[in-house]
């Protein structure tokens, strides 16, 4: 206790001397203002222990260092970054490079849908602009048409279930006017929930070198994201059947998911129950899976892997990770 005493005891005497030098006709600068005895008390500094009422960033998130867990009895070889965590007991089960920066590919479409959950009406009308539509061939797409009229609700089915890179486009227009501002709006979001370790340039994770996260930055952001229900029940949904307005007429389109564990091309490991998920694949990225799953015992396990060098590895990965750490 005596090196915490001599540090406040410090504190207050800089808070004393910047007092004395500050300008004398601006009282409302002055920096005594700031109770040091107060904010000591409340987080623990001083004897008297911390205050009850304050709220912890972390009190209900699992929190992992540097240190990789479990590594040694999987094929973790196979991929760059993986983790596994129990959002029940707020334990990380599974660590791979999980602070890491590395690229996400379509599992950005992740933070995109919870933003707009947050922000957006989802019986709203966007109208589809020719930059939403203006997408490479090889592009994941849902094939909308420029002047498309069509509900955020639907537009956030075919972003999450077929990966719609042009759905992901026409939400950041809806909600934010443009890609640049909707970005902003992401990085925001992040920071907010503690992934500071992302930076978000597209609202669908096409390859741009300044777009990466990290593995237990998505665990921050699908765990904030499956409180929401709006989210939780899209995230959740294997098909979907669309209508909306194109060229002047309906069109009805049904959507599947990509996870290949719920189209069944995957067994999924005994015990567990898949509530859903997002996929993601570029040439940077690799492949990519963000799964949230449910054991025996009920618990909610939030797993990653990102940048698999195959598809097959990336399954065998997630279910090994399952298999040992998550029962």
């Amino acid at each position: 206790m005596k090196c915490t005493n001599k540090f406040i005891s410090l504190v207050i005497a800089g808070v004393l001397c910047l007092s004395l030098v500050s300008c004398g006709n601006k009282p409302e600068a002055n920096v005594t203002s700031y109770d040091v005895y107060d904010s000591s008390f409340e987080y623990g500094l001083t004897q008297n222990g911390a205050s009850s009422n304050v709220e912890l960033l972390a009190k209900e998130l699992c929190v992992t260092g540097a240190d990789d867990l479990g590594t040694s009895n999987v094929h973790s070889q196979v991929a760059s970054g993986a983790g596994a965590f129990n959002t029940n007991t707020q334990t990380t089960l599974y660590a791979q490079s999980v602070h890491e920066k590395l690229y996400p590919a379509s599992t950005t479409k992740i933070l995109t849908c919870y933003i707009a959950c947050l922000y957006g009406n989802l019986d709203e009308y966007y109208t589809v602009s020719a930059n939403a539509v203006d997408q490479a061939s090889d592009s994941s797409v849902i094939h909308l048409r420029e002047g498309d009229v069509i509900t955020l609700r639907d537009l956030l089915y075919g972003l999450m279930l077929r990966s719609g890179n042009d759905a992901a486009v026409a939400i950041a227009e809806g909600i934010s006017g443009d890609v640049e501002s909707f970005a902003a709006l992401m990085n925001e979001t992040a920071k907010n929930i503690g992934a500071t370790n992302s930076n978000f340039i597209t609202p669908n994770g096409l390859h741009d070198e300044n777009h990466y996260t990290t593995v237990y930055d998505m665990y921050l952001i699908l765990n904030a994201a499956i409180q929401n229900e709006d989210f939780y029940n899209i995230f959740t949904t294997n098909t979907y059947t669309a209508n909306y307005t194109s060229g002047g007429a309906t069109k009805t389109v049904d959507w599947s998911t990509t996870n290949q564990y719920l189209t069944g091309k995957v067994t999924k490991p005994n015990g567990f129950n898949i509530l859903g998920g997002k996929t993601g694949t570029t040439g940077a990225a690799g492949y990519c899976l963000v799964l949230l799953s449910e054991n025996e015992r009920q618990e909610k396990i939030i797993s990653i892997v990102f940048n698999a060098d195959c598809r097959s590895n990336l399954y065998l990965l997630m279910n090994e990770i399952l298999n040992n750490y998550c029962i």
